[in-house]
């Protein structure tokens, strides 16, 4: 058996820092407090005794798993697997995985072997460690124990192999012309049998615009789905424009897959916006406090149903992709969106030829509200008061209503608006076509019927 080789120091890399455990342990002390809260405090006023035998069990669960993630924390006991936990537990089940021995080993070691090293502004190319050139050449800095493998000046090895990006190249390229920080990861991809180097960087602030100049050419309302993203296009009034628009995505599989099914949907729907220059409306949803075991227990449906909604990757990722194109995004209040819509808007765009959902309906609701336009229609008048006998009916909720329209205000002058109320009147006042109401020094003069045209032109000239 051969000896084996003693790793330098700076390659060796540190073991996880404890953020893990931090966040497990704050999120049982958080379930803790609330199933305590729900049955310590409230144990007899909780709906049956079933009910409270659950609630109690599941209380102990969690004190027990806190008190474990309290004595880990406590001894510096970290439980992490490098490489993932799914791969570790399919060495286990190789017939079901489909995989050897050595296919399984492959990919256990190509998940463990990887470089990476964070960019540093104002350096050579935004990284010294890992230094990727314009033209494609690839160096890394070797630490000290190793700088007899160099193979150029300065303790660095260059690889033989040239490197290019396929996608956003460009802004690559003037980053590290500017040597703007880059960070680079070199890793394994067992399955294609490929070495691939990853760069990433943070995206500068973004500027926020006035709310008034995002509603400049209307709006992209957007309902938030399960399965998919409903959208619909609004003008500066607040009316729908064209066809509802859907972006469907498929969440279930691998997380890779996941994030590429919300970039696919999402770059649909902002290359739409960008065409018709418009401003996409989204919810403010957060249902990190709604779709706990603890206030929604007896509704599994429900709790699945809003544990499927993309509420927090989708933000992060429409914000990020929203930036590189310059489309400005307004949250809204999710408050009555759906219920609102369903009511007022889905009924009135539903036609014999287009069919509309309560979803194209809610993204209507979104849209109106970022533009500043109440969610709810107006109420049509009767047939026998949508002249002037009544007024105008501009009545838009119910009486009881909190914060409803009142009767529009009368403006006095022309009934077309056309000329402003303070205008003097610049036409005279037309004469009476009656003869009562003629003034008396008007002297009528009736010609005979037998005159010719040309004794009556001599008369007129004789007068």
């Amino acid at each position: 058996m051969g000896v084996l080789r003693e790793v330098a120091a700076p390659f060796v890399v540190p073991g996880p820092s404890g953020v893990a455990v931090r966040d497990r342990l704050k999120q049982l002390t958080v379930a803790d407090e609330r199933v305590l809260r729900l049955v310590g405090d409230h144990l007899g006023s909780l709906a049956s005794r079933d009910l409270r035998v659950r609630k109690s069990r599941r209380l102990r669960v969690l004190e027990d798993r806190l008190e474990a993630v309290r004595a880990d924390w406590q001894a510096g006991v970290v439980h992490v697997v490098r490489g993932g936990k799914q791969l570790l537990n399919t060495r286990h089940h190789l017939d079901a995985a489909g995989l050897s021995e050595a296919g399984w080993r492959a990919r256990w070691e190509a998940a463990r072997r990887f470089l990476a090293a964070d960019g540093e502004s104002g350096k050579r190319y935004g990284n010294e460690t890992i230094r990727v050139c314009p033209d494609g050449e690839v160096s890394v800095k070797l630490p000290a124990p190793l700088a007899h493998l160099a193979n150029a000046p300065h303790g660095r090895y260059v690889l033989t192999a040239r490197m290019a990006f396929a996608r956003r190249g460009e802004q690559w390229r003037d980053r590290i012309t500017a040597h703007r920080a880059v960070a680079y990861r070199i890793h394994e991809d067992v399955l294609r049998g490929r070495w691939y180097l990853t760069a990433s960087w943070a995206n500068p602030p973004v500027n926020c615009l006035p709310l008034a100049a995002a509603r400049m050419r209307g709006m992209l309302g957007v309902d938030t789905n399960a399965d998919h993203l409903a959208a619909w296009r609004l003008d500066t009034h607040g009316n729908p424009v064209g066809a509802p628009l859907r972006f469907g995505y498929d969440l279930t599989g691998t997380a890779t897959h996941r994030d590429a099914q919300i970039r696919h949907a999402l770059i649909r729907l902002l290359h739409f916006a960008k065409r018709r220059s418009l401003a996409v409306a989204v919810e403010d949803l957060d249902f990190a406090g709604v779709k706990t075991r603890e206030k929604h227990g007896g509704r599994k449906r429900f709790r699945k149903l809003i544990s499927g909604l993309p509420t927090a990757r989708l933000r992060a990722r429409l914000v990020g992709m929203a930036a590189e194109l310059s489309i400005p995004v307004v949250a809204v209040d999710p408050a009555y969106t759906s219920k609102w819509g369903a009511q007022h808007w889905h009924k009135p765009l539903t036609s014999i030829n287009r069919a509309t959902t309560r979803h194209d309906a809610a993204a209507v609701a979104i849209g109106r509200r970022a533009l500043g336009h109440p969610v709810r229609r107006r109420t049509a008048p009767p047939l026998q008061h949508q002249s002037d006998a009544a007024g105008h009916r501009t009545v838009q909720a119910g009486n009881g209503s909190r914060a409803r329209k009142e009767t529009r205000p009368r403006i006095p002058g022309p009934r077309t608006r056309c000329v402003s109320p303070d205008a003097e009147r610049k036409r005279a006042t037309s004469a009476s076509k009656t003869v009562r109401d003629a003034p008396d020094a008007q002297v009528r003069v009736q010609d005979s019927l037998l005159l010719t045209e040309e004794e009556r032109c001599h008369g007129v000239h004789d007068r």
